[in-house]
Parts: C-alpha cells; sequence; structure tokens
C-alpha cells in the first residue's frame, strides 16, 4: 500500500511538471513566390518563475533583419561581412500585420512590431504556474539566406528563429535578448506542432521534429526548431544496432562516397558518445550550417593555384569532421543551458569527446596528416620543420598557446557574444577541453565519464548550471577544486622545473607554481632507450615550491605536463636533462625557417634573406638571428647582418625588447626595446640609427577593432654627408625625443584613427596630429577624409632638414622605407607617403612653422577614385598660403599599390605640362606584417 501511494504520488508529479511544458502551434502558409510566410500561431505560456508576472516577452527575432543597426548587422561587420548592411530592401526580412489576442479574442497592448523583444502588457497577473493562451497572426517576410543561412534562396528555405516565442531563459520576462546568430537556444521543453501549407507540391520538408503526417510536424523539443523546405529530396542514413536506434537526417547533398563512409563511422562515433554521456536522441538534423560550424578544423586540403595537397583521406576527414558534428548535436539536444553565459560547458565536453576519440584512433596522427610526407622534387622539405612531428592532439594547446602568446584570450566564461572568433575554439572549446581532460586523466577516465552521464540523465529537460557539474566534480575529485576560479577569470598558470639533485639514487626534484590553488601536476620521467613514466605530484594551497622524490634509475629527461595536456602560460620551462653537457638546462637547436616552437629547446631560426630595400644599397644579401617562432614570446631579439650589393659594404640592423603581458590589466602589452641599424641614404652615404623605447598596448575587446597605443622612444642618429651637405652645416649627428598617442578604428564601414606626437632635439619642438576617416558608403566603394597639422613651437634649425613637407615627406628619421631617400628626380623621386601635408602634385618648399591640410579621396568606378586636397601653411617671415590640388588615382592593389594622376591645381592643369610624365605620383608598400594584419581581421 505504502509503495502503491508513493507511486501514485510520482505519478501525478511527473502529470504536473509535463501539464507545465508550453506548447506552440503553427500554420504556415508559404507565398506563391517563396519570400513570405502567413502565420496562424497558438501559445500557452506557463509562468515558470516564482513572481507574478505583468508582462510577458515575446522574441520577434526576424527583425534583426528589418534595418541597419541592430546586433545582427554589427556582429556581422564585426565579422567583416557587409552583405546585410548592404542589403536590398527586398533581401531583408520582417515581420508584417502582427495581430496578438488573449484566449477572449481580446488584442494584447504591445510595444512596436519592428522590435527583437515584443513585451506583451496582460490584463491581470499571471501567478506562478499558471498559463496563458495567446493566439497571433503575422506575415513573415524572409530574408535572402545569404546573410545567416537561414532565410529564402532559388534553391531552398532555411527556417530558424522565424517564429515569435517566449524566452525560456528568461522567466522574469524582463530582460532583452537580441538575435547576434550564434546558434543559441531560447525555447526548449516545449511541445511543437507544425503544419506548412503551400501551393508547390515539388517541396520536400525536413525538421527536427517528428514528421506525424505530410507536411506536418509536432512532438517536444529542448532546442529550437529547424526546418528545410527544398526541392531536393536529401538522403538520411538509419542506425540501428543493439543499443542505438536513431535516425540522422542531412540537410544537404552527399555524396555516395561519403554516405559509404559515414555507414561505416557513424554507429562507430554514436557507440564511442553513448558510452560517455549516456543519451543518443531518435532523430538529428544536421543542417549545412550546422555542419559548417560544428566540423573538425584544420584537415581540410590545401588548394594553391592548380594544386590539391591532402592532410588526410576522405575516409579519416568524414571520421573526423562528423565526430565533431554529431557529438554536439547530441550535447545540443540533450544539455539546457544558456549560450551566452555557459558556452564553454558544451563546448568543453565536444572537445573533451574529441581528445578521448583521438587518443583511441589517431593517438599517432600528425597536425599535418600525411602533408610532410609530400615529394617535391624527390625531397620532402616538410620533414625539415617541427610542425611535421606534431601531434594531432597537441592542436588543442596549441590553438590555447597562441591566442594567449599575443595577450588575446579571454576568460572561459567570458559572455559568448563578447568572445573573438577565435577564442570561440581556442577558449571556449580547446582550452575547457583542455581541462576536461586532464582532470579525466587525473581522477580516472571512467569515473569522469559515469559523472557526466549521471548529471545529464538527472537534468533532463531541465535547464542546467555548470557550477553545480564543476561542484560534483570536486567532491569527486578535491584536486580538481580550481576548476570554478579558472574558469571565471583570465589566468596565466605556470608550472617550471626549477633544478634536480641526484642524492642517494633518488632524483629530487623542485617544481616550482606561481598560483596559490591546489593545481595537481603531471610529471614525467623518461630514459635514453624512450621508457616514460608519469606521475600526478598533487600540491597543496599557498605551496609555490614542491620538492618531489623519484627513484633515479636511469632517468634522462624530466618533463612536466608533457604534449599540452594543461593549459599553462608557458610550456618552454617544463623539460630539463639529467645527464650531458645539458644536464638542469635546456638544449639549444638551430631551425632555418619559422616554425611551430618546440618548447623542449631555445631554438635559434637563421633565415638567409635577399631583399631590395633602396637604390643606394640595393639588393641585400644576408642572414638573420633570431628567436621569435610562429608564437610571440615575451623576450626577442633579431640580428641581421647583410652585405650591400649596391655600395660593397657590410649594413645590418639589430633589435631587443622584452615584453609584459599583464592577464588583467588596462594594458595588454608593455614593450621595452633597443634597436640600432646602418644603412645608405644616398650613394656612397650612410647612416647610423640607434634607439630606445618603450611602447604600450592598451586593453582592447578581442572582437572590437579598436587599438590604443602610446609610445616614448629616443633615437640617436649619426650621418655621413656629401661636401655640400658639409659646406651648408648640415646636421651629421642629432637626437630625437618623441612621445606619441595613437587610436585606431579598423571597423568595416566606418573606419577612423587619430594620433597626436610631440618631437623634440636640442633645436626644435614640434606638435603633429592626424585624423583619418574612412567611410564604405556602397560594396567596395569609399569616401576618405583625412585632416593633419603641424606646428612649431621652438624652431632653431639651421635649414630645412626637420621641416615639415607638402608633398614629399622629410624623412630624418629614416621610417618610412623609401625607395630613394634623397632621390630628387626619376621615378624613385616619384614615390609618394600619405604623410605629413599630404599632397600628391609636387608643390615645392616646405614648411618651418605651422600646417594645415585636408585630404578627400573617394571611389567613383571600381578601381578608379578622384581626390581633392586642400591646406594653409606658413613659414617664418612670410605670409600664409594657400594651397590645392585635385586628381585620379588608380588602386591597383587597394593601399599597397596605388598611382595618383594629377589634373588641375594650385600650380595650374598639369596635363599640359611637357614633363607629366614625370608628375604622376605611386604608393608602393611591401610590408608583409602590414598584410598578415589586414587579412585576420575579423578573428581577433
Amino acid at each position: 500500500m505504502k509503495k502503491f501511494f508513493l507511486s501514485s504520488i510520482l505519478f501525478l508529479w511527473v502529470v504536473q511538471v509535463n501539464a507545465q511544458k508550453d506548447s506552440i502551434s503553427i500554420d504556415a502558409q508559404l507565398s506563391s513566390d517563396r519570400k513570405s510566410l502567413e502565420i496562424n500561431q497558438h501559445i500557452i505560456y506557463h509562468n515558470h518563475s516564482d513572481q507574478d508576472l505583468n508582462s510577458i516577452k515575446l522574441l520577434n527575432w526576424t527583425a534583426a533583419y528589418n534595418r541597419r543597426g541592430t546586433s545582427l548587422v554589427y556582429r556581422k561587420l564585426e565579422d567583416r561581412n557587409y552583405s546585410l548592411h548592404f542589403a536590398k530592401k527586398q533581401e531583408l526580412g520582417k515581420v508584417l500585420n502582427l495581430e496578438i489576442k488573449s484566449a477572449n479574442n481580446s488584442p494584447v497592448l504591445m510595444n512596436k512590431a519592428s522590435e527583437e523583444n515584443l513585451f506583451l502588457t496582460l490584463n491581470q497577473p499571471l501567478h506562478p504556474g499558471e498559463k496563458i493562451k495567446l493566439n497571433l497572426h503575422y506575415r513573415i517576410q524572409l530574408p535572402d539566406k545569404k546573410f545567416t543561412g537561414y532565410g529564402t534562396s532559388a534553391q531552398d528555405i532555411a527556417l530558424k528563429y522565424f517564429f515569435i516565442v517566449p524566452d525560456h531563459f528568461d522567466s522574469k520576462n524582463n530582460t532583452r535578448r537580441n538575435y547576434y546568430d550564434i546558434e543559441e537556444s531560447v525555447n526548449f521543453n516545449t511541445f511543437w506542432k507544425v503544419k506548412f501549407r503551400n501551393n508547390d507540391n515539388n517541396l520536400f520538408i525536413e525538421s527536427n521534429l517528428p514528421e506525424n503526417e505530410p507536411n506536418s510536424f509536432q512532438g517536444y523539443l529542448d532546442s529550437d526548431p529547424e526546418f528545410l523546405l527544398t526541392k531536393n529530396e536529401f538522403q538520411s542514413i538509419k542506425i540501428n544496432t543493439d543499443d542505438i536506434k536513431t535516425e540522422i537526417q542531412f540537410g544537404y547533398s552527399i555524396s555516395p562516397q561519403e554516405i559509404e563512409n559515414l555507414e561505416f563511422y557513424l554507429p562507430l562515433q554514436l557507440k564511442f558518445i553513448k558510452e560517455r554521456i549516456g543519451i543518443i536522441p531518435e532523430k538529428l538534423f544536421i543542417s549545412d550550417k550546422f555542419r559548417a560550424k560544428e566540423d573538425f578544423f584544420g584537415n581540410n586540403d590545401i588548394k594553391f593555384w592548380k594544386f590539391r595537397f591532402k592532410l588526410f583521406s576522405d575516409a579519416e576527414n568524414a571520421d573526423l569532421d562528423y565526430f565533431g558534428i554529431i557529438s554536439k548535436k547530441i550535447l545540443d539536444e540533450n544539455i539546457i543551458t544558456s549560450k551566452q553565459e555557459n558556452h564553454w560547458f558544451k563546448n568543453g565536453l565536444k572537445s573533451y569527446l574529441e581528445i578521448q576519440y583521438l587518443k583511441k584512433f589517431y593517438s599517432e596522427a600528425k597536425l599535418l596528416g600525411k602533408l610532410p610526407e609530400t615529394k617535391i622534387l624527390g625531397v620532402k622539405p616538410l620533414k625539415l620543420f617541427h610542425a611535421s612531428r606534431v601531434k594531432l592532439l597537441d592542436r588543442y594547446g596549441l590553438a590555447y598557446q597562441y591566442i594567449l602568446s599575443q595577450n588575446l584570450d579571454q576568460k572561459i566564461d567570458e559572455p559568448f557574444t563578447v568572445l573573438s572568433n577565435f577564442n570561440d575554439m581556442a577558449i571556449s572549446s580547446f582550452e575547457t577541453g583542455t581541462l576536461f581532460s586532464y582532470t579525466a586523466d587525473k581522477m580516472g577516465v571512467e569515473k569522469f565519464n559515469t559523472l557526466v552521464k549521471n548529471y545529464i540523465a538527472e537534468n533532463t529537460d531541465r535547464q542546467v548550471n555548470p557550477d553545480d557539474f564543476l561542484d560534483q566534480l570536486a567532491k569527486e575529485e578535491p584536486s580538481s577544486e580550481y576548476l570554478k576560479s579558472f574558469i571565471d577569470r583570465k589566468h596565466r598558470v605556470n608550472f617550471r622545473l626549477k633544478n634536480f639533485r641526484i642524492e642517494n639514487d633518488s632524483l629530487n626534484i623542485k617544481i616550482v607554481k606561481n598560483t596559490d590553488e591546489n593545481i595537481p601536476v603531471k610529471l614525467e620521467t623518461q630514459t635514453k632507450e624512450g621508457t616514460r613514466t608519469s606521475y600526478w605530484i598533487e600540491t597543496e594551497k599557498n605551496e609555490r615550491l614542491k620538492t618531489v622524490q623519484l627513484p633515479a634509475e636511469d632517468v634522462y629527461k624530466i618533463t612536466l605536463n608533457n604534449d599540452y595536456v594543461f593549459p599553462e602560460a608557458n610550456y618552454r620551462d617544463n623539460f630539463l636533462y639529467t645527464k650531458g653537457l645539458f644536464s638542469n638546462a635546456k638544449k639549444i637547436r638551430f631551425k632555418l625557417i619559422k616554425d611551430i616552437p618546440n618548447p623542449e629547446f631555445n631554438e635559434i631560426y637563421l633565415n638567409p634573406r635577399i631583399r631590395f630595400t633602396n637604390t643606394y644599397d640595393k639588393f641585400l644579401i644576408g642572414m638573420n638571428f633570431k628567436n621569435q617562432s610562429l608564437f610571440d614570446q615575451k623576450f626577442l631579439y633579431s640580428i641581421t647582418p647583410s652585405y650591400s650589393t649596391g655600395t660593397g659594404k657590410l649594413t645590418g640592423s639589430g633589435a631587443v625588447s622584452y615584453s609584459f603581458l599583464p592577464a588583467e590589466s588596462v594594458i595588454q602589452r608593455l614593450t621595452f626595446g633597443v634597436s640600432g641599424s646602418y644603412f645608405h641614404y644616398d650613394f656612397d652615404l650612410a647612416y647610423q640609427k640607434n634607439s630606445l623605447y618603450s611602447n604600450i598596448s592598451f586593453r582592447k575587446n578581442p572582437r572590437s577593432t579598436v587599438s590604443r597605443g602610446l609610445g616614448v622612444s629616443y633615437t640617436y642618429f649619426q650621418r655621413d654627408l656629401s661636401p655640400r651637405m658639409i659646406a651648408e652645416n648640415d646636421y651629421d649627428k642629432y637626437n630625437l625625443w618623441t612621445v606619441g598617442y595613437g587610436y585606431t578604428d579598423n571597423q568595416m564601414i566606418h573606419e577612423k584613427s587619430f594620433s597626436i606626437s610631440t618631437q623634440g632635439m636640442e633645436d626644435y619642438n614640434k606638435i603633429t596630429a592626424e585624423g583619418f576617416y574612412r567611410w564604405e558608403f556602397a560594396p567596395r566603394q569609399k569616401l576618405s577624409l583625412r585632416l593633419f597639422a603641424g606646428y612649431f613651437a621652438r624652431n632653431e634649425t639651421r635649414n630645412n632638414t626637420f621641416n615639415y613637407g607638402i608633398s614629399r615627406v622629410s624623412d630624418y628619421s629614416f621610417s618610412y622605407n623609401l625607395l630613394g631617400q634623397s632621390a630628387t628626380e626619376g621615378i624613385l623621386s616619384q614615390q609618394f607617403i600619405l604623410a605629413e601635408g599630404g599632397f600628391k602634385s609636387f608643390i615645392p618648399g616646405s614648411v618651418n612653422q605651422w600646417i594645415t591640410t585636408f585630404n578627400v579621396d573617394s571611389s567613383v568606378w571600381k578601381i578608379f577614385h578622384i581626390y581633392a586636397d586642400a591646406g594653409l601653411y606658413k613659414n617664418k617671415n612670410q605670409p600664409t598660403q594657400f594651397i590645392w590640388d585635385s586628381g585620379l588615382k588608380v588602386r591597383v592593389i587597394p593601399d599597397f599599390l596605388e598611382i595618383f594622376l594629377p589634373v588641375q591645381s594650385s600650380l595650374g592643369f598639369e596635363p599640359a605640362f611637357k614633363d607629366y610624365g614625370k608628375r604622376i605620383r605611386y604608393t608602393l608598400i611591401l610590408n608583409l606584417s602590414t598584410i598578415i594584419n589586414a587579412a585576420r581581421r575579423g578573428w581577433y
């Protein structure tokens, strides 16, 4: 009787919980042009909060496509995608003719239908647990699919986030949630019933909802519904094994070969995943967009011109890609959590599953796959690189190390919309997955998997808080207590092998850590024969020095956290040798070409260099010695002795710098450095330049295009003088102090920058300011405005060396990389640098008191622009002068190779001049770092 009573209570509780689930019923009529949907919708909404509701919020995310200035448009611009910003009116999405009525058919008051959040005012409070029925009628004008992958196109219609729904992550209905196209779930634990009506019988409809009859779908979902209306019927794969019965529906076409590969791999993958998380849904729908976002990063074939280099076989690519896709889809279906705050939980579990899968099936696979085996002229050149020996498993630690070296990493629980695209992968996924894997190795993989399975099962159909999972994990494995604090802030945890001593056949190893957290460390010893032994070393809170005693035996090498198993700040101090010349020290290795760093060695890169520098030195032939790999380091040096073919003399340059990279500070990077160079600036005239400098880069949001910096430098110059220059008492030695501040915002539509600096020496002090604005008013059509102002606060110089230039810069600081530094005629003298006055016409003279100029440049057609410059300047003891010019600019390679054709100026109609060919100007920028910085915009 007692058992029957308890069972009855349990049954009634389950019925009550199910009764509390919301339901949404939709009848959708597709228009004949397939560009809009007429919607009749019913919502039964329960008050899931613990307080009365006077209003209800509905999400109307179609409005995100309606106009410029929405969160969606701005995010797309951050990603260097302006298609939605410049969309035509008929390509936009919007909700039209929206009517919302209550169950008694009374209209419900709300704000504008053009807003993404609709707040409905209730006639009477909705008490906790009570429900309300809403009847909606509206028409959706579907946006073009090219913007987000959802919308209408000539081939198909992809529907997601277009229907008006409650926000289940905001039970109090009082916060706004805008659409960012980040695949966040907003409506869970809901019963859906959706019926489509259309006049085109050739359309097939696929969905993550079960289809109960043709064009009609219904069922419970803990994620948002997706629908694909297409002319093509795509394939599906049914898995029917002893313990797994599921159907995988694809929203895109796949080749017969891929189907064959998946029919082999999918059962193995699903079995592997089920053993670790416990639940496999009965149906999985994989859209083309989801596949592109969640497939395996870094295994794609490399295409160059007409050549194609394969890293992995087609079967391996299918295995790697679809394991990530399937595992993430299963996690999305089974775990309910807010992506904005808790993105790291599912992303981390996905990476954890990948790491375990790679350990089992790809433990010896290389990051570059089979590419290092590629022969070129009978040689395998990639075998020379450490990258060819890096394991595929190492990618998780390497991605974190790369972004950390830039000091652009973010804390793991950073709100998702603030994460940069690269940190979405490197931090939210890879770093978190590495931490889960590290903890699993410490406590035992089976125990960790059991904990994950139980946690997911206990929270079926319920929103989870990942902090609860971390609490359970800490209870099972006390050494994982550090994870909570590790996740909620940026860290720079580092373990270091300080030294070792051999005493009585024992190794006394000293390990230093830079944190008070009790984080365990994995120590590994290795003999010369390659035999490895691993030890887990526990550390206590506030214990920064740990001494470990191990049997000496035949230990040759000692390693901490080998193979990037823990996200450390620095792996370079995790290796020690016990025997030989480098006992208790790091080995040195010389390399020819930049590479992925091998933390086991102090690497010195020897790079032969041949480059054209200017018309005086001509080609420089030399060797560059530096320690900078593909990843930045705090301490950098670069020394380049070279032979000048133009002068037959030795030249060269060198620099040493050290950077501080505070994790949490207003400063992102503080650099101190010294540099020197010796080159020629005229025929048989050389110069020396020696600098001491310090630069501050201020903290920036990695998604932001804004950067700010402050620089201070002292530079000593010594140059050879010609007899004429000696006769004119020119400067052969001088010192410059410079202090400057710069602000740059490289966003797509409104690019702007500002700089101000002051410079001085014994004979002068001047202040310079420059502002720049570039507006992209149509795709690839831009208007640029530049304002420059310069003023001598004191000018007692002997000549015009330090004057402001009008049409040519006076490069007394040797910083503009002019091809003909002292050229006064010929093609080299026609090189243009946008600096100081910025005039394109050869307006004679320079300025020794003050100058203000305004430069305008605008697109006209394709690569053709028009430009105009105007300015005022004043020299000592002379009246103020007004000057101007105008002409045509041809952008051969924008911002790198451009040609200026002057037309009208203060000098007259220039095409009529006999020497017009000598008046044509050009820009030529051959700076590789500038090209790289332009290419990486949108990632970080």
